[in-house]
């Protein structure tokens, strides 16, 4: 890959076509990714190339271009060049940057998290069953992926009643003593505590990911035939039991929905696409059985088709994700044979692209497309009502537009310990949870309690960032509407916050409960005005306003709990280099407590299972250091 060059940028320099022309001169015919800039610097978009200069010379005439393409043109002051070696790379390169730089121009995917397995662990005499996200570093097999944890958790939830695997923690299963609930209710086969042999868990593993696998008819039969057996044997209560677990087995089957027959694995990708907007529906096919679907809303580009839309969704859909060994799409894409390449060289096996059109696999795919048109639909008829909303809002408080984003602030403490700050984000999708914010609260010089001092902080924490990121108030992240949780005070202390930090032009309204602290009667309070004001109890922006803060207030509930409890679980051992998670459950299971541990001599230390010479001897000097 060779290192990118930019050409004159320069105020005289030409913009829009004569820009690009100038930029031709200067390419040859290799592979690479391409950006247009505008004057200011910011990068409007970035394209990959087979043939650089082909690609380029295309934008370079005036006619055969959509609106989008010609905004785009017209913006551009300046270019930038990357060759790579194949085209391939240069699709990787180009998924990379668009992630990274999130042009204006790009089709992009907002919604990028990662989705749950399950996972039979390994390296245990009785394995356990249980959901896992992230990085597959834990010794096991993996089943999935799943398109929620609300699908994972029905599912495991089944799998106990039929397949009666664990899951409890091993610190749990080796501390107990007697047999837990889920064995008393028939969903764990209680191995805890030798209720059932090495033999026979093993069997149920085996089962387990057989169906797992897609193999689950001869389960079935299995234990059909064993129910036979203990009802001729006169076991009726063992025959019970298997008879629970088969009605358990049919009810997960059901639950997966509609479980096709002759594809073993794939992903059905179905776009539809309607007033500039977009919806993806995928569905995950695997061992023959339907785990979910999921639906995304990409950023459009303001305008482009279908091709680069799902080409693009494609790439940054599986950044970072193994792709199954089929991927069924709605409508072709461009490049569908660099994206098999990419898609293959990350999966380090062979992955298909395929529009079907006629039999099992078409209609796959037509009902993943049926669900993204009605999906989409019901996000417009969302979007219009939040819509009329934000309208409101703008009337009820003299805004000069609708806001396009609403931050709202909240803090939440006990007596001042364990204070965190929150910040939620609204606009005209609703709630966008991937912008919540929580906020430590660092200063030790306030006085538990301090709910004035709290908001300071957080406020300038928050408006520092923006002022350091994005001065220009360009990239979308600066508030059109600030909302506190409180009266006059709180407003008073964030207009003398903004006014220290030279901020202007934040409209900041203060939401206090009112008479009586009665829901329906809030007062708004605005910088430099005396007199709060309200609005009627039947007004829709009232019952808006009182969710965006009711919002706020969980959020910063949560926050705050999840600092307590962390802190409640905190022990000394934390603080000592090389002791993690397994080290410190040895350390406190051998000695009893932190403070037992920190007067152990050395020798003690050693015969701790999983502590060495030389982090014994790390152990002994942290405490005795300290002492």
């Amino acid at each position: 890959m060779t290192e990118p060059t930019e050409d004159r940028s320069a105020a005289d320099a030409p913009t829009g076509y004569a820009c690009v022309q100038a930029h031709l001169k200067t390419l040859d015919n290799s592979p690479g990714v391409y950006r247009m800039l505008d004057a200011r610097g910011q990068v409007l978009y970035v394209g990959k190339a087979r043939n650089l200069r082909k690609r380029v010379a295309s934008y370079a005439k005036p006619a055969g271009h959509s609106a989008r393409i010609v905004r785009m043109i017209r913006e551009t002051a300046s270019m930038m060049f990357l060759t790579t070696r194949t085209e391939t790379e240069a699709l990787l390169l180009e998924q990379n940057l668009i992630k990274q730089l999130k042009p204006r121009y790009n089709v992009l995917l907002r919604d990028d998290k990662s989705f749950p397995n399950i996972i039979v662990t390994g390296g245990h005499d009785f394995p356990q069953i249980k959901k896992h996200r992230g990085r597959k570093s834990e010794k096991g097999s993996y089943y999935g992926p799943f398109a929620s944890a609300g699908a994972v958790n029905r599912t495991l939830n089944q799998l106990q009643k039929v397949f009666l695997l664990r899951n409890c923690s091993d610190a749990t299963f080796e501390s107990r003593t007697r047999p837990c609930l889920l064995y008393q209710i028939k969903r764990c086969s209680g191995p805890c505590v030798g209720h059932v042999s090495k033999a026979d868990y093993a069997a149920l593993v085996r089962d387990a990911e057989r169906f797992l696998s897609g193999r689950s008819t001869r389960i079935q039969e299995d234990l059909a035939r064993r129910m036979e057996e203990a009802s001729a044997a006169l076991e009726f209560e063992r025959a019970a039991a298997l008879r629970d677990r088969i009605r358990a087995l049919t009810q997960v089957q059901q639950v997966q929905g509609i479980n096709p027959r002759g594809v073993a694995e794939a992903d059905v990708v179905a776009l539809h696409m309607e007033g500039g907007q977009a919806c993806v529906q995928v569905f995950f096919i695997r061992a023959n059985q339907n785990w979910g679907n999921r639906d995304y809303y990409p950023r459009t580009g303001a305008g482009a088709g279908e091709a680069e839309v799902l080409e693009a969704f494609l790439g940054q859909f599986y950044d970072g994700k193994e792709p199954p060994r089929l991927v069924l799409l709605s409508h072709p894409i461009e490049n569908d044979d660099l994206m098999a390449e990419a898609l293959s060289g990350r999966a380090g096996r062979k992955v298909t692209l395929a529009v079907p059109l006629r039999g099992e696999k078409a209609e796959l795919v037509a009902g993943a497309a049926r669900n993204a048109r009605e999906s989409l639909g019901r996000r417009m008829a969302e979007s219009a009502a939040q819509g009329k909303l934000l309208a409101g809002v703008a009337d009820a408080f003299g805004l000069d537009a609708p806001p396009a984003r609403i931050e709202v602030y909240d803090n939440s403490h006990i007596q001042g310990a364990h204070a965190v700050g929150a910040m939620i984000v609204a606009g005209p999708e609703g709630f966008e949870k991937n912008q919540y914010r929580k906020f430590n609260i660092r200063a030790d010089d306030l006085t538990p309690g301090d709910d004035f001092g709290m908001m300071k902080e957080v406020l300038a924490r928050r408006f520092r960032r923006l002022l350091k990121d994005d001065p220009d108030r360009e990239g979308g992240t600066w508030p059109d509407l600030l909302l506190i949780d409180g009266g006059a005070g709180q407003v008073g202390a964030v207009a003398s916050i903004m006014a220290d930090l030279g901020v202007e032009g934040v409209p900041v309204i203060g939401v206090a409960k009112g008479i009586d602290r009665d829901q329906g009667k809030e007062e708004f309070h605005r910088p430099g005005h005396a007199r709060p004001f309200a609005l009627p109890r039947t007004d829709p922006v009232l019952y808006f306003i009182q969710r965006l803060r009711d919002e706020a207030h969980r959020f910063a509930i949560g926050a705050h709990r999840a600092k307590r409890s962390k802190a409640v679980g905190a022990t000394p051992l934390d603080d000592v280099p090389g002791v993690g998670a397994t080290r410190k459950r040895a350390l406190l299971t051998h000695f009893g407590s932190a403070k037992a541990v920190s007067r152990a001599g050395l020798a003690d230390l050693k015969a701790v299972d999983g502590i060495s010479a030389a982090l014994a001897q790390t152990i002994y000097d942290h405490f005795h250091e300290q002492g």
